[in-house]
């Protein structure tokens, strides 16, 4: 989809892109040829050298090239080229106020392998390992788990990002993370009804009493969020694409559900549902 994309060169906006792709103008050396034969004229220099950059940054596989000339809700148009370097991910926290809030779990999904951190285990590992890519998809993860981990762990993630919460919200898909998940269809099984709060319950469960069973339900739910996160984004770029010409040619097949890890204590949920029921709204 990125070869097929303007938007992210000057003087282009999505209007503009429409209207050249109801031209003909479909690719950036078509793009290059209607420049250099009069169109945008007084714009023709700058538009033919994001050309030139585009090309070469997509040759160097740099999504972030893309991510910042691109408006956050169109950012979807970058996983059709980069899913081979994309990882979803996802934290949890204790949820309290500065300076005594924590990281508790972290899962991170490459479309292959889950791999799961905990505070006071493996938690330090984080950093390098989601160093290893390019691009990372999270759901309002610019605004919390991105400025969450840099803080936490001293670092900058510098890496192109989808955040699907802008991305879902422009086809109208609202409601958090579980509210978009229920509208396309997604199901949780025993998961279904654990919020962000009961995330923290669990773990001051596992903190306070050593209770296994808590942390194994807590990085059940937490790898759920990041996994599903590849569903959703696939959806989410299939909506979009079928609203431009290269449907027939872009569109992704849905991924197969990985198997997590982790199962969730039945009983403990029944058990914390019931004693904070009033917390669990979404």
């Amino acid at each position: 989809m990125l070869t097929n994309t303007f938007c992210h060169i000057p003087h282009i906006g999505v209007k503009t892109e429409a209207r050249l792709w109801a031209e003909n103008i479909l690719t950036w050396p078509d793009l290059a040829q209607a420049t250099a034969s009069g169109m945008f004229k007084a714009a023709a220099t700058e538009i033919g050298v994001c050309i030139e950059q585009s090309s070469a940054h997509l040759d160097e596989a740099n999504p972030l090239f893309f991510s910042k000339r691109l408006p956050s809700h169109q950012h979807w148009r970058l996983y059709h080229e980069f899913r081979d370097s994309t990882a979803f991910f996802d934290i949890e926290t204790t949820g309290t106020a500065p300076p005594t809030d924590a990281i508790t779990t972290i899962a991170l999904f490459d479309r292959r392998t889950i791999r799961y951190y905990v505070a006071g285990h493996n938690l330090d590992q984080f950093p390098d390992d989601v160093a290893q890519y390019k691009l990372l998809v999270t759901y309002n993860g610019s605004q919390f788990d991105v400025p969450y981990v840099e803080r936490s762990f001293g670092i900058r993630m510098n890496q192109a990002q989808i955040d699907l919460r802008f991305v879902l919200h422009h086809l109208g898909y609202t409601g958090g993370l579980k509210g978009c998940e229920r509208a396309l269809g997604i199901s949780r099984g025993e998961l279904d009804g654990v919020n962000g709060f009961l995330a923290v319950v669990l773990w001051r469960e596992f903190a306070r009493r050593n209770n296994t069973a808590a942390l194994e339900t807590l990085l059940a739910y937490n790898i759920a969020d990041s996994v599903n996160l590849e569903r959703l984004m696939t959806i989410a770029y299939n909506e979009h694409v079928m609203k431009t010409p290269f449907a027939s040619a872009r569109m992704l097949p849905m991924p197969e559900q990985p198997a997590i890890p982790f199962s969730a204590d039945a009983a403990l949920l029944h058990r914390l549902k019931r004693q904070y029921a009033r917390y669990l709204r979404d």
